[in-house]
């Protein structure tokens, strides 16, 4: 590394073109946030020149990781990046925000040094957690950075980010908080007052404050904090605007751009040669054409796990425990390969089961407290470097509280497995507040997840073996009650040895020609029970068990469109779950049939499983009934 002369004087040369940049490049987009990039660049080119990351070996492993929490500083990332030799400083100004482009409004990870996507604010100090966790799991010894807006503190996952940091003693982390006090709104303590050295102090993290200006200060900072004990915060008083004597100090400037006289004002001031002519040119013939300049990140990692053998459920039992035992096995077999699987737990480990990983591998298990929106995003980054990572949850609580962190990890193409328990009406006593109705309508939106609702403990075992081998993100949900085994007709188990789980492939249960069920997850016991009662009375509903609903199984499709009617079965929201999702694979096929769809319409009052299915309409005696009565309509239809 050069000495801090050296550095300085290297900085100090940079910061200017940087300003200049970044005022160019947002005037070009007719949009950006140049405000808060110029008021960072000082603390980004620092630590850009100071990092270990290699231009010519970016993504290598040991590497320093920077994460930009707030995500709307691209022009500070990008420039940075162009002026350390990433990327090229024409690509750019000229590209930024165009279409096509990979210099998008926020960060990307497919730039060079762009660790993680972000621009939803606060989850910046989640995903370094989770790359310092990997870090430590892999004996990797490196440096992770964050950079932080001061209104981003207002932000709740952060105070769980710090809480979690200071546990584990993740003293890897420097967080950078670029203190210009303002926001769009105004002045900080305005809009929301809140006292943030205070707030760092208060869970045990140690605190530096600085100009964030001063180029020696922000040198001294970055290494003092690698010789301190702890996860070290950085006040950096900046000025919005800094360099530019008519943006200084105006919050207008956060997500306002200048117009371009103003902008070779600002250049100008700056003392910079910058043709602002050129740049705009180049611009101009870009979008006329769909080539651009691209770089590209290779996500693959090693995911080489062993596979444990199989287990055969024979009695009564949830699916929830054949799930913890297979991650259990799972474990087992992979003691020589700790550095590649991990879990993450909040505050539920008895009830989710992680309880017997946590015995197997205590230094992979991570207790995180009744802290949801933290875990989701720091088990997400962690999965990012070849780590498989599972998060273990109840549904409300692992998919609907979590949302908006899951489909930030779906941009970042992370590798987490969520397992959801206590989904469903099947939650019971729980009541309505607990009974999560869209585990699969919800998820369904996000591009990037398989979604998996096993049927019982046997599928469930094969299902969690599957998942713990898939490369990319998987949600799994299951409900909370004991089942019993599903059987063949003959009285054998259905799932039994020899079966293997393939994802979007449609188990049928039953064979039959006077109409059809289709069901998912927890109910598939009850529909057995309905469909060999109906059978009995010499009518023959052919049963197929959909545990993968968001992938069409064409074969069951053109199966069950040859029946009468269809008839769609879930512990579910009616609207979002397989009946709708049925419907649309039935249309986008061509194919045509009636279908009747049996879910849940609105939420239910606490009680036993049982009986707050009855009070749902879905119970075993009701649904028999319905489909009696249907075929019996379309009996008489067509006679």
């Amino acid at each position: 590394m050069k000495d801090k002369k050296s550095l300085i004087e290297i900085i100090e040369k940079q910061r200017n073109l940087a300003r200049a940049a970044i005022v160019a490049m947002t005037t070009l987009a007719k949009s950006g946030h140049p405000g808060g990039s110029m008021s960072c660049i000082d603390i980004i080119l620092s630590l850009y020149n100071t990092m270990n990351i290699d231009p010519k070996d970016y993504w290598k492993e040991g590497r320093d990781q920077l994460v930009v929490s707030n995500g709307h500083i691209s022009p500070a990332i990008y420039t940075s990046a162009a002026l350390t030799g990433f990327v090229e400083l024409e690509d750019v100004i000229s590209q930024f925000r165009l279409i096509r482009s990979i210099f998008e409004g926020h960060v990307e990870p497919y730039v060079p040094t762009v660790e993680w996507a972000s621009g939803n604010l606060g989850q910046g100090l989640s995903a370094a957690c989770g790359f310092a966790l990997a870090s430590r799991v892999k004996n990797i010894d490196n440096q992770i950075y964050v950079i932080m807006g001061d209104g981003e503190q207002q932000k709740g996952q952060i105070s769980e980010a710090r809480r979690f940091a200071k546990k584990y003693n993740l003293n890897n982390i420097t967080c950078f908080i670029d203190y210009n006090q303002l926001q769009i709104g105004g002045d900080i303590n305005d809009v929301m007052p809140q006292d943030i050295i205070a707030n760092y102090k208060s869970d045990k993290w140690e605190v530096l404050e600085i100009d964030g200006h001063n180029i020696s200060e922000i040198l001294d900072a970055i290494e003092k904090a690698k010789t301190i004990d702890s996860p070290v915060m950085i006040l950096a008083h900046t000025v919005m605007g800094k360099g530019v004597s008519f943006m200084e100090n105006k919050e207008k400037y956060h997500g306002s751009t200048l117009h371009k006289e103003d902008c070779i004002k600002a250049i100008k001031e700056l003392g910079v040669d910058l043709d602002l002519d050129k740049y705009e040119q180049i611009r101009n013939e870009l979008y006329e054409t769909t080539e651009r300049v691209k770089y590209s990140r290779d996500f693959s990692e090693d995911m080489s796990l062993n596979e444990s053998p199989v287990r055969v459920y024979t009695e009564k039992t949830d699916n929830r425990s054949a799930w913890g035992n297979a991650l259990t096995d799972f474990a087992n077999a992979n003691l020589d390969s700790k550095t590649k699987i991990a879990v993450f737990d909040c505050d539920l480990m008895g009830s989710v089961k992680t309880d017997g990983f946590q015995k197997v591998m205590p230094d992979n298990f991570f207790q995180a407290g009744i802290m949801e929106h933290h875990t989701a995003v720091c088990a997400a980054a962690m999965s990012k470097m070849g780590i498989q990572t599972f998060f273990a949850d109840f549904g409300v609580f692992g998919v609907d509280e979590t949302y908006n962190q899951h489909r930030l990890s779906d941009i970042n193409k992370t590798n987490l497995k969520i397992i959801n328990t206590h989904v469903g009406l099947d939650v019971g006593e729980d009541g309505k507040t607990h009974q999560c109705l869209d585990y699969v309508g919800l998820m369904r939106n996000l591009y990037g997840f398989l979604n998996i609702v096993p049927a019982d403990p046997n599928q469930t075992d094969r299902a969690v073996r599957f998942a713990s081998l898939y490369k990319g993100n998987l949600v799994m949900s299951m409900g909370r009650s004991k089942l019993d085994i599903i059987k063949k007709e003959n009285g054998e188990i259905y799932f039994d040895e020899n079966y293997t789980f393939k994802y979007g492939k449609a188990d049928k249960l039953r064979s039959g020609s006077d109409g059809a069920m289709v069901v998912m997850g927890t109910l598939a016991n009850n529909a057995v029970k309905i469909v060999d009662r109906l059978a009995a009375e010499g009518i023959k509903i052919e049963l197929w068990n959909v545990s993968c609903p968001t992938k069409a199984d064409e074969q069951m499709l053109e199966s069950i469109v040859e029946k009468p009617f269809v008839v769609s079965y879930e512990d579910h929201n009616i609207n979002t779950g397989l009946g709708a999702i049925l419907a649309d694979h039935l249309m986008s096929s061509g194919l045509c049939t009636q279908l009747y769809k049996f879910g849940v319409q609105g939420y239910a009052f606490s009680g036993a499983a049982s009986d707050v299915y009855e009070y749902a309409d879905l119970g075993e005696e009701n649904v028999y009934k319905s489909v009696k009565r249907i075929y019996e309509h379309h009996k008489e239809f067509v006679n």
